[in-house]
């Protein structure tokens, strides 16, 4: 890898048992596609069948993410992806502010995604045990879906592997026939109005983009995991770009066919909509389909849950091998995981889902952690995209390189979504001020920790490398 550490850890893993071409797609595909998607249209109800507009921009969005992130891995193909990046280009605060930043995305995250995921396994629960409906009994069952990935996750990254692609496959069958099929059963009344939110067609728009960009976090964890992927220079941008392209597209489609099949009135009091809208294609008053699509939202989420713990694991691993994070991060257990990673984050993720659900439940929940993750989740793309910016101004002013107008459009384009990812990240929908700035009260909170981390660091920061040349 380019970017050499300073800490030695205790083991190694094996490469060969690394992942490869498809376990790294996989990756890619069972991080975005998690439950987000499943919950989205419940969560965009109040916005009504403008969402789709907004989803279609922050596709755009995701896919110049994927683009940026394929270059800059190819350039710099080193474990922790956005963190390394912003560290080579504007020094060790900057890395590590990024580092913690993205930390707290994936470990909120998965405390975000286990949120949506138990409003399905309830669904699936609630027809034979109605006490199951309760935030006490969300909050055990949120608990076996952080810790069973976890302990995944432990005992080594072949393991993980497997699951992610199993998980991959089986996640793409309802989304894949309510792709196609379900746009048969659409009707364009359900369409209208186009604009329920009461706000502009601009404000709407950007609001619900704040929420569809949880559906596209992940297309930078196979740059975050390289050191986990065989043959990363090659390996990492073709999995990002495939496993972006193919979740873009379900994503859309699919969600254009739910937005058909069931009002947003509908949607809005929909604990599952992929669920009601499925059992809404088969009528009659069947409620099978439903319940087997949230058999497969419940095997997404944990998919979704299995990629992202290594995730939460990977980022503290290379800041601490750069002298970023404290030591013990670094050290790999005898399966070649770091264990301390792994089990600090779940705890946080276990925390944070408890303290989002006293006094709250249901969306509410999951759309306060969501938010709040895509506030953490842009900080890092938005010094990904300005290092990108930076380091190709730099290549042209020395030698004329290739691709430098399509890098520097994408990278800008990158920056501008990420700024209004933060800038839109509120709880509009509010009844009082603290619930509409939550988001960025426990984004601040969260951060304003890593204080007392970095100053305890500093002296101990490895000089990162200079950046590799252009390629």
């Amino acid at each position: 890898m380019t970017d050499v550490t300073s800490s030695t850890p205790t083991a190694a893993p094996d490469k060969t048992s690394g992942l490869g071409l498809p376990q790294a797609t996989a990756l890619i595909v069972g991080s975005i596609i998690g439950v987000g998607i499943f919950n989205l249209p419940g969560a965009l109800a109040s916005y009504g069948p403008i969402s789709l507009v907004a989803m279609l921009l922050t596709t755009v969005g995701a896919l110049a993410l994927a683009v940026m992130f394929a270059a800059l891995s190819r350039r710099l193909p080193a474990d922790g992806g956005p963190y390394a990046y912003a560290r080579v280009a504007f020094g060790n605060p900057t890395g590590f502010a990024n580092a913690w930043s993205y930390w707290i995305t994936a470990w909120a995250g998965n405390a975000a995604i286990v949120t949506g995921w138990v409003l399905y396994v309830q669904y699936v629960l609630v027809s034979f045990w109605p006490d199951a409906d309760t935030n006490f009994w969300a909050i055990i069952f949120c608990l076996f879906g952080l810790w069973i990935p976890a302990v995944i996750n432990l005992s080594g990254v072949k393991n993980m592997g497997v699951v992610q692609v199993w998980t991959s496959i089986l996640k793409f069958i309802p989304l894949a026939i309510m792709s196609t099929v379900g746009l048969f059963f659409i009707s364009t009344d359900n369409f209208h109005p186009f604009n329920q939110s009461g706000d502009t067609p601009v404000q709407a728009i950007l609001g619900a983009m704040a929420v569809c960009l949880f559906s596209y976090l992940g297309v930078e964890v196979a740059s975050v995991a390289a050191a986990k992927v065989n043959n990363p220079d090659r390996n990492v941008p073709r999995a990002t770009i495939f496993g972006t392209l193919a979740s873009a597209v379900v994503y859309l489609l699919s969600l254009i066919a739910v937005f058909g099949i069931l009002p947003s009135s509908t949607l809005g009091e929909s604990k599952a909509p992929y669920s009601d809208a499925f059992n809404a294609m088969v009528g009659n008053g069947s409620t099978w389909a439903g319940y087997a699509v949230a058999v497969a939202v419940i095997i997404s989420g944990f998919g979704a849950l299995n990629g992202w713990t290594m995730i939460c694991a990977e980022m503290p691993l290379a800041a601490a091998n750069d002298g970023l994070f404290p030591k013990p991060f670094a050290r790999l257990s005898s399966k070649g995981v770091p264990a301390l990673g792994i089990i600090a984050s779940t705890a946080l993720a276990s925390v944070a889902m408890w303290i989002s659900y006293q006094g709250s439940g249901g969306y509410n929940v999951f759309l306060t952690l969501l938010y709040m993750t895509g506030i953490t989740a842009a900080i890092p793309y938005a010094f990904s995209a300005l290092a990108q910016i930076k380091w190709r101004i730099t290549d042209q002013r020395s030698v004329h390189t290739p691709r430098f107008v399509r890098d520097v459009v994408i990278a800008i384009v990158s920056l501008v979504f990420s700024v209004l990812f933060i800038i839109y990240s509120r709880n509009t929908g509010g009844e009082n001020e603290f619930w509409v700035w939550a988001p960025f009260l426990m984004a601040g909170g969260a951060m304003l920790l890593g204080i007392p981390v970095y100053l305890y660091q500093r002296t101990r920061m490895t000089q990162p490398e200079p950046v590799p040349e252009f390629r």
